[in-house]
This record gives C-alpha cells, sequence and structure tokens, in this order.
C-alpha cells in the first residue's frame, strides 16, 4: 500500500506501526514479505486466544454460512441465546442476565443507563486514571490523558472523580494509600455527589491506559461494604482485564468482589467487535423494555465468535496459563529490574503487567519511548500507557508459551541496553 493510500485513513488514529500484517497465527504477525513480528500487544488486549485461533476461525466460518445477522427486536439468533448461557457458566451466581452491545464503550454507556434506571439515581463516580471509552458519556468518565477530552468539553454532567490507589505514584505503603482514597471518597460524598443521588461507582480491577495499576483487594472490598450500605451499584469494567487477561476470568476474582455489573469487551470476541453488560435478573428488571438496544446487538456471527472463545479459554485453561506466564514475566522483569533501576515499578495481574519507567523519582517518558522503540526494530510489539506514558504494558496472547515468554524478555533485555546508560 503506498502512502498515499495511507493518506485515505483520517489522521485521527495514532499509529504504532504502519505495518500491514497479511496473517496472523498464535502470538505472531507476518507481512507480505513474510516478516514475523512477535505481538505483545494483543491487539490492545483484544487477542486473548491468540491470532486466528483454528476453534475460533472454524465458529466464524460455519455460522457465517448459516446467518450472519438476524437483528435482535425481530428475531433471536441461536448463538445469541447460547453466548448467555455459556457466559452464565463463567460469571458469580448473582450475574445471571445479559445484554450484548458492539464496543466497550458502548457496554459502558449501556451499564450507566442501567445503573440510572435500576437505582433511580443520576451520579457515577469513577477514579483517576481510569479509561472506559471516548464516546461522550464515556468521555467524561475517563481520566488516564487530557488527549481523550481535550476540546471536546463540555461533557455530560453527573460524574465525579475519586483517586485510585496508586500506591507508587504517591510514594506510600498500599495500606496507607487505600487508607487515603476511602476517605477522599468518604468527601466526595460530603461534598459533591450524597449517596442517595450515586447510582454507581465504576471500577476497573486493574487500571488499563492508566498504568496497569491493580486496585488492591483491601480497597476494592471496601467498595463492595460501601456500595452494598448506600444502595450503590459496584460496576466492574473488565473490558481489558476480562476473559482470562489477569490469571483468573474475571479481574474482580482476584480480589474476592463480586461485583452487580459487569461490562465486557475485547477479549470476548477473539478480534470481532462485541461486547456485553452483564447483571442479575432482578437489576436487569429496571431496565424498561426499548429504553436501551442497538442494531447489531447479539449479531450472530459476533455471538457465536464470542461462544467460541469462551469455550476456547475455559476448555484450554488460558486464564490458568496466563497466571504461570505472569509470574515467569514478572520474575524475569524484576530480575532485569535489578540492573536497571530506570524500571521503577513492576505490577500487575496475569499477562497484564506493567513496567514503570522513572528517573531520579519521576516519570522517564523518553526511556519509556526508546525502550519501545527498540523493541519494535528488534519485532517485538509492545505498547506503552500511563497518564505520564512512561509505563511499557505487556499483554501477550494467553496461548503464549515459556519459551515465547523468555524470547521476549531477552529483547526487552537487548533494548534496554541499547537505550540506557
Amino acid at each position: 500500500m503506498t502512502t498515499e493510500s495511507l493518506d485515505l485513513l483520517s489522521p485521527v488514529w495514532s499509529h504504532m506501526t504502519h505495518i500491514q500484517p497479511e496473517r496472523g497465527e498464535g502470538i505472531y504477525l507476518y507481512d507480505a514479505a513474510g516478516t514475523r513480528y512477535t505481538d505483545f500487544t494483543s491487539g490492545i488486549g483484544v487477542t486473548n486466544t491468540g491470532h486466528c485461533h483454528p476453534r475460533v476461525v472454524k465458529a466464524i466460518q460455519d455460522q457465517a454460512a448459516k446467518l450472519i445477522h438476524g437483528q435482535i427486536n425481530v428475531v433471536i439468533a441461536p448463538s445469541t441465546v447460547k453466548l448467555a448461557e455459556t457466559l452464565n457458566t463463567v460469571t458469580p451466581d448473582s450475574i445471571d442476565c445479559f445484554f450484548f452491545s458492539n464496543s466497550g464503550a458502548e457496554a459502558t454507556e449501556g451499564a450507566v443507563k442501567l445503573a440510572r434506571m435500576a437505582t433511580k439515581r443520576t451520579n457515577i463516580i469513577t477514579f483517576q486514571g481510569s479509561f472506559h471509552g471516548r464516546t461522550a458519556q464515556t468521555m467524561a468518565m475517563t481520566n488516564s490523558k487530557t488527549v481523550y477530552r481535550s476540546r471536546y468539553q463540555p461533557l455530560p454532567a453527573g460524574v465525579f472523580v475519586a483517586p485510585f490507589p496508586y500506591a507508587y505514584h504517591y510514594g506510600w505503603s498500599e495500606e496507607q494509600t487505600v487508607n487515603f482514597c476511602l476517605s477522599e471518597l468518604d468527601l466526595i460524598f460530603k461534598s459533591q455527589t450524597a449517596p442517595e443521588e450515586t447510582a454507581a461507582i465504576i471500577i476497573e480491577p486493574e487500571l488499563g491506559e492508566g498504568g496497569y495499576i491493580p486496585a488492591p483487594a483491601s480497597f476494592m472490598q471496601a467498595l463492595r461494604d460501601i456500595c452494598t450500605h448506600y444502595g450503590i451499584l459496584l460496576v466492574a469494567d473488565e473490558v481489558q482485564t476480562g476473559f482470562g487477561r489477569t490469571g483468573k476470568f474475571w479481574g474482580f476474582e482476584q480480589t474476592n468482589v463480586t461485583p452487580d455489573v459487569v461490562i465486557m469487551a475485547k477479549g470476548l470476541g477473539s478480534g470481532f467487535p462485541i461486547s456485553g453488560v452483564a447483571s442479575s435478573k432482578e437489576i436487569m428488571s429496571h431496565w424498561t423494555t426499548g429504553s436501551h438496544g442497538g442494531t447489531y446487538g447479539g449479531n450472530a456471527l459476533g455471538t457465536a465468535t464470542a461462544v467460541a472463545t469462551v469455550e476456547t479459554i475455559r476448555d484450554e485453561k488460558l486464564a490458568e496459563n496466563a497466571a504461570a506466564m505472569g509470574e515467569r514475566l514478572t520474575d524475569g522483569l524484576v530480575e532485569l529490574q535489578g540492573r536497571y533501576p530506570v524500571i521503577g515499578d513492576i505490577r500487575g495481574y496475569g499477562l497484564m503487567i506493567g513496567t514503570e519507567f522513572t528517573r531520579n523519582g519521576q516519570p522517564d517518558k523518553d526511556t519509556t519511548k526508546a525502550v519501545q522503540k527498540a523493541c519494535l526494530e528488534r519485532n517485538l510489539m509492545l505498547l506503552t500507557c500511563g497518564s505520564y506514558e512512561n509505563v511499557i504494558r505487556w499483554i501477550p496472547p494467553l496461548v503464549v508459551n515459556e519459551a515465547q515468554i523468555d524470547e521476549g524478555l531477552t529483547i526487552f533485555e537487548d533494548a534496554l541496553q541499547s537505550v540506557v546508560r
């Protein structure tokens, strides 16, 4: 494809590379020349089953030959019912009713609408560093970077932002940080949005764009208690943390907390655009029929793909593999940290690991970007994140094996050697 052809694409898209892969397999992408790239981005946490998993490909091919689309307000595709049944086997007992849509942002908006209708309250609390999408409502809930909101304001009202327990940033112990954040949340209830007007608290069990920062179990458990006490819905944004990514099927399982509402997307479809909102039948019963919907939600091809994805993650024990490979990856990164103190922090669950670069106590974006570039020159694709863009995030497909993790670490070390002085 020529440069002129690329000019046909809107410049609103950022591009880490101009690589144009012709095919993908497992953790690898291949361009027309046959060059192989190790994809530790997973399409930003999407291809949890790896690129073109045979079971997922077969499900797409089989479904496409039978029925591509049956609009759910008119007919109900059998694969849509099958997806609800399949998800019901991997969610807590209290999460037993499902709504399907197309993207994470769309599902998040749906969850907000559900929460407002079910509680008859208006306000939403999110957390500093969060990313929930780029539509108007979800921009108002997103606080990870100003670029997502700049020049689009004013945004929808009724959204209040609480501090996230980011202990490394504050320089405190986890306990001190959690206590501070809970105290500030209480102040928000006293000064900005009263509990009786707060519909939901929405949280990523591990911040994504905000820097790959896990929410401590004690914090999540405190939120659960607060929400139960005040009748506020606790909403887990599992768009990036779901479907085995953290070493458990859901990120909230890392903290022994059950939310009232779960938002899902990304890993649900192995690359096919599909998302969902899940809750209890009792909560969903308050959602007035016809007050929310969409043309493509519950699309036959998408739901068939998602069924195959969930079954593959479950049957091939990919969450368990993520836990084991995440431990191996973390151990390797900790060893490198001992020799390269510019790696200030290593954190995360499963195969959702962040390495934060700091120098003299300050975020070091320049080194982060230089290491990322050096990895790409060695055909290892890694993304950055964080409000200061000083975190490299590790999100390989969940099918990754020990040798591939070790190869990634070797390339990363070589990149560090070439950059860090």
